[in-house]
């Protein structure tokens, strides 16, 4: 799922792009942005599209799909595709997850934006893991559940976004541009830092959904 900040200290104005994704077009750098930052969003007419800051709290839902391997527990982490996302890695890892809608299932959504943003399809059981909150107020819920894939086999859904900036060419980016399954040292400086609560919910939820480490 996309989401459009307004603004982030990482970027320039030349960084600012149109983009066209799932849920619209707008203002914005890729999809699964830093919550901390203001969210936006477009108005759209056949003469001009214009950008609105908001900072009204959202709420995401997502899933993190775990397996065990040499006795450590590993999860799945995606990592935003977009010329903007490009040469970013540390904290720039997150859960598959997206905007639950106005009266949607939690779970409900955060199954299909797993599967939008991996090509998978997630099957339970599924052991919830609480939420957590960003700076701005947006709220993350989400479950675990035991799997395995090749990361190297993900396929996201894609956005379209002007780019170069200010070059009137559109160009289709997938919203993940990779996948890896990490430990939870390797996680700590890679993970999204309000997201890596998450992770150690799943090391104390582990045995509950699957069998013991092997």
């Amino acid at each position: 799922m996309l989401t459009y900040p307004c603004e982030d200290t990482h970027l320039t104005g030349a960084d600012w792009g149109f983009v066209t994704g799932s849920k619209g077009p707008g203002f914005g750098y890729g999809n699964q942005v830093e919550e901390s930052a203001p969210a936006c969003f477009a108005i759209t007419s056949s003469e001009q599209t214009r950008c609105y800051a908001t900072t009204m709290a959202k709420k995401s839902a997502g899933l993190a799909m775990f397996r065990v391997r040499n006795k450590k527990l590993e999860i799945l982490l995606v990592h935003p595709g977009g010329p903007l996302w490009a040469k970013k890695d540390d904290g720039a890892w997150f859960l598959p997850k997206g905007e639950v809608e106005d009266g949607e299932d939690e779970l409900a959504a955060a199954r299909r934006e797993f599967e939008e943003e991996t090509g998978l399809k997630p099957a339970g059981p599924f052991v919830a893991l609480g939420r957590v909150k960003q700076r701005s107020g947006k709220v993350v819920v989400a479950w675990a559940f035991e799997g395995d894939c090749d990361p190297e086999e993900i396929r996201s859904n894609t956005f379209w976004m002007e780019w170069p900036p200010r070059s009137g060419r559109q160009r289709e980016f997938p919203e993940v541009d990779r996948a890896r399954f990490f430990t939870l040292e390797a996680a700590r400086g890679k993970m999204h830092p309000v997201e890596f609560e998450f992770f150690t919910r799943v090391d104390a939820v582990q045995f509950s959904v699957g069998e013991r480490p092997r």
